[in-house]
């Protein structure tokens, strides 16, 4: 996985009658103010936040449970927890491509899902800024999280419609003037979650991986609610910390210290056990 680099994008939230109308005349208009800059707070410092691991877990290694099963409803059998691990490292390896037809198409259902009704005119375009990437074309921005962080976009856009708009239009809370970009953002939180997981590694080297694992074995769309929940929790951590863009590591670093207690709380049973998971909204 590659950390993203580049420029980035800041977003100024616009008063609540601007966004309305910015909104309303979509085809016309953009609903906030786009700068660009360095990517120092989203390339370099999420790399150096997501990456980091403490000594004591290079020290661990937990053993897989083969035997350990769990249903899968899409093909009707028994999985066993090294396969659900396996299967999910497949999702995570496959890199963006923007000439496979599949991709092309879950990049037009984020489209379609965060802007219903609002024709695209490519998937080149200077629309896509309007969602918070870092230019007209967003393949450039999945090289940090591969073609799973579109999956995961798209998985919160469809199960949890109700906030994934509350966080693309920044529709909660007291904002701040200049506002982290919203899919930028969103490929950032599935490259954190892959690191803190440990999920490139043969076996869980962490307790916090194993404890993961145990979920996924419960769930194999355990990733992608995480991924939602994650979402959430930052952005109700953004908004406890009054943080604006230059803040943005900071939150995270906050987020994922939120996630890893959560984790290991012992009535942890299902992905959907977790207190923030009271956050997201369908």
């Amino acid at each position: 996985m590659e950390a993203n680099a580049g420029s980035f994008v800041a977003v100024r939230r616009l008063a609540g009658s601007e966004r309305a109308a910015g909104a309303a005349a979509f085809h016309h208009s953009s609903s906030a103010e786009v700068v660009t800059g360095s990517t120092a707070w989203i390339g370099k410092g999420l790399s150096c936040v997501c990456a980091q691991r403490r000594d004591s877990d290079a020290r661990l290694s937990f053993d897989l449970m083969p035997d350990q099963v769990m249903m899968d409803f899409s093909r009707c059998d028994l999985v066993p927890q090294e396969e659900c691990l396996q299967r999910l490292q497949n999702r995570i390896e496959v890199q963006y491509d923007s000439s496979n037809s599949d991709h092309q198409e879950a990049l037009k259902a984020l489209w379609h899902a965060s802007f219903p009704g609002a024709e695209l005119r490519g998937l080149i375009s200077e629309q896509w800024k309007e969602m918070g990437w870092q230019g007209k074309d967003p393949s450039t921005d999945f090289r940090g999280g591969g073609f799973i962080s579109l999956e995961n976009l798209v998985y919160f856009s469809k199960n949890f419609p109700k906030s994934f708009q509350e966080l693309l239009w920044k529709q909660n809370g007291d904002r701040a003037i200049w506002e982290y970009p919203f899919a930028v953002a969103g490929v950032n939180i599935t490259f954190m979650l892959i690191q803190m997981l440990d999920l490139q590694s043969v076996k869980p080297r962490s307790f916090i991986g194993a404890v993961f694992l145990k979920l996924l074995s419960e769930n194999d769309q355990a990733f992608d609610i995480l991924y939602c929940i994650t979402f959430k929790l930052m952005d109700q951590q953004w908004l406890d910390m009054h943080a604006t863009y230059m803040d943005f590591n900071t939150v995270m670093k906050s987020t994922r210290r939120q996630l890893e207690r959560e984790l290991l709380l012992e009535d942890i049973q299902r992905i959907e056990d977790m207190p923030s998971y009271k956050l997201l909204a369908r």
